[in-house]
């Protein structure tokens, strides 16, 4: 099989689109990529770190996305092409020091920022629209509306980066960056990294005020390329009767759209890959040519109030038509657009009783099946997994204390204690880490009566990644609560990438361990491992830990996610159920392992209600046998 890195220019590959944007990098001549992996951004720097010996180039996993923003910096400053990429959450951490670089920084060599949105929040706990965050901090964007142009946009990007000596920003989104499509290869350069910075160029000491008027100018200068930029095609009738004006994947959708409604003849679509500073003339054009305008963008009316804007400032025709779109209700104001969702837009804005009538029995249909044959468990934790014993014993322990104490935690497989397939306990989540930091906080409210037990939760990534500051502010501040670290071995959550703690770089090279019980010993912290498939063991330690009403404590709970198992491994144990003890709904909590424990290993017979071992699902754990108040449930060990 050729390697990606290999594949010859002219060759057509079937590449998802964060790896299009990989080869995309490489083609562009890109020498250090650095990111903290999420969700749907991660294939980028996993498909460079496998090529990365291969194509002569450095890429790593940082602790957090602001450090790989300084990583990544780093090298532009020396003079070689980088990159960094995260999702629209990372982007916030990497902030603090991205809203500083345009603003006066060197950026000797091209700076290419990737932010992967994720519209619908299907693996995050927002849906934040990055697109706000370019204008703050003068940064060009750039949104790509397929895998190649994903891949063909780089080469520009990076160019324009060391034509403007600032970074450029490309927006990626969950569609664009999990999706496949055809990928034709272009040349792949053959260049020489010979980093170095120039202490003795020519220094300008620029007050303030003279660098952000500097950064102006080059946002200036990025408008006019846009203007003639190849990212921006139109397609459609000379004056059309409704025009579209689409930002990334929406482009894809509307063609679709307006080919299943049969008005080729009357819609014109016109696809924006540079969105900041928009093209206003190029815009302007074909504003004026359209009866109708419309636009066609995710998450929000980024594109649409920036050109309400400037159409109301220039008295931009149609003058009795609104610009159309989320503002006016014709476009949904929150998730994913979809070709179904762009068809009804347009059916409103050009009256519904002129287009072709869609089947509406067709959606039914599949919803029916779906129900028929699909099995819909909500989020649980899957069979197996070690957070499922310890917030099991969490819970215990805090019952056991009977002070109403709860968790505060974040956003990794954790954080499912919270729904449906949890347990309850947790009552404040929000990004990586700030579980510490809330605990910290609420440990320092005992001088106003506040008395409830506080755990924090994070993983063993997290804690690397922002738990740190926040364990050295509880301590430096005397506060009482108790940190729950769950490792996991892994960065768990996004795909089992491999962080600080784990003993190896995104290269594939073996480094040493950063030992967690070791930076929380240095503070003086009490620390304790635990193995959280050892409920009474972790029970006892956290109801002790939670007692305590002085200073931080920390548990690790340690062992390896079920899922880092080779596909084809045994169970540990055959789970067999005795049915001769099993009371079924007659059991003091009615179901207790099925309705309360939540492993979806076990099932519930619907007439008597007694449980059974789903042999297909249950990996043999053993975890449910420490559960049952009965004694129904054993274990045997394999031979």
């Amino acid at each position: 099989m050729v390697s990606l890195a290999s594949s010859p220019a002219g060759t057509t590959e079937l590449l998802l689109g964060n790896e299009a944007i990989a080869r995309g990098a490489l083609e562009a001549g890109v020498k250090v990529a650095a990111a903290y992996p999420g969700t749907p951004s991660s294939e980028i720097i996993e498909t460079l770190a496998r090529l990365a010996k291969e194509s002569g180039i450095y890429v790593e996993w940082s602790v957090n996305e602001k450090v790989a923003a300084e990583v990544a910096s780093a090298g532009a400053l020396a003079g070689i092409r980088s990159l960094i990429a995260m999702k629209h959450e990372g982007l916030n951490v990497a902030l603090d020091f991205l809203a500083h670089l345009n603003l006066g920084n060197r950026v000797n060599a091209g700076f290419v920022v990737i932010v992967a949105d994720d519209p619908q929040a299907w693996s995050s706990a927002s849906e934040n629209d990055s697109r706000h965050i370019p204008p703050m901090i003068h940064a060009p964007l750039l949104e790509p509306n397929s895998p190649q142009q994903a891949k063909d946009m780089m080469q520009w990007a990076f160019d324009l980066s060391e034509e403007l000596g600032m970074f450029v920003m490309i927006r990626s989104c969950t569609r664009l960056g999990h999706g496949t499509g055809r990928v034709v290869m272009g040349e792949m350069p053959e260049t020489e990294a010979h980093p170095r910075v120039e202490i003795n160029a020519p220094v300008r000491a620029l007050t303030a005020p003279m660098r952000h008027l500097e950064a102006l100018d080059k946002l200036e200068r990025a408008k006019e390329a846009f203007e003639d930029s190849p990212w921006n095609v139109y397609e459609g009738p000379d004056e059309p009767e409704l025009l579209l004006v689409c930002t990334g994947p929406s482009a894809l959708y509307a063609q679709e759209a307006v080919e299943m409604l049969d008005v080729e003849e009357t819609v014109g679509i016109l696809s924006l890959g540079t969105t900041y500073p928009l093209p206003t003339r190029l815009i302007e054009h074909h504003i004026s040519n359209a009866r109708r305008t419309m636009v066609l963008e995710e998450v929000d009316p980024f594109v649409e109030d920036q050109i309400k804007k400037f159409a109301a400032d220039r008295n931009l025709p149609p003058y009795e038509e609104p610009v159309y779109g989320k503002g006016t209700g014709h476009i949904s104001p929150a998730g994913e657009l979809n070709p179904d969702e762009v068809a009804k837009g347009i059916g409103r804005v050009l009256r519904a009783e002129r287009l072709p009538a869609q089947d509406e029995g067709y959606s039914r249909l599949a919803n029916a099946l779906v129900d028929e044959r699909t099995v819909s468990r909500g989020l649980v934790w899957c069979p197996g997994c070690p957070h499922r014993g310890t917030l099991w014993s969490v819970k215990n322990a805090l019952k056991l204390d009977g002070r109403d104490g709860f968790v505060t935690g974040d956003i990794g497989c954790y954080g499912m204690d919270a729904g449906f397939g949890g347990y309850g306990s947790t009552q404040a989540m929000a990004s990586m880490g700030t579980g510490t930091g809330v605990a910290s906080g609420l440990g320092k409210l005992s001088g106003f009566g506040f008395d409830q037990p506080v755990i924090s939760i994070a993983g063993d990534s997290t804690f690397f990644h922002a738990v740190i500051p926040a364990l050295v502010n509880a301590t430096y501040n005397r506060s009482n609560f108790t940190l729950v670290v769950v490792d996991n071995s892994a960065t768990a959550m996004t795909g089992f990438q491999p962080h600080a703690g784990v003993g190896m770089t995104a290269m594939g090279d073996g480094v040493p361990k950063v030992d967690i019980e070791k930076i929380c010993r240095s503070l003086d912290i009490p620390v304790e491992v635990l193995d959280p498939f050892d409920l009474d063991d972790s029970q006892d330690v956290l109801l002790d830990f939670v007692q305590r009403t002085e200073g931080v404590r920390v548990a690790v709970m340690r062992r390896e996610c079920f899922l880092t198992r080779p596909r084809d491994a045994d169970p540990d144990y055959k789970i067999t159920i005795d049915h001769d003890k099993c009371l079924g709904d007659s059991c003091g909590c009615n179901r207790y392992c099925t309705k309360t424990f939540k492993c979806p290993g076990l099932y519930a017979d619907p007439k008597t209600g007694q449980g059974h071992v789903d042999e297909a699902v249950c990996v043999g754990c053993g975890l449910c046998t420490q559960i049952c108040p009965e004694g129904a449930i054993t274990k045997e060990a394999f031979a």
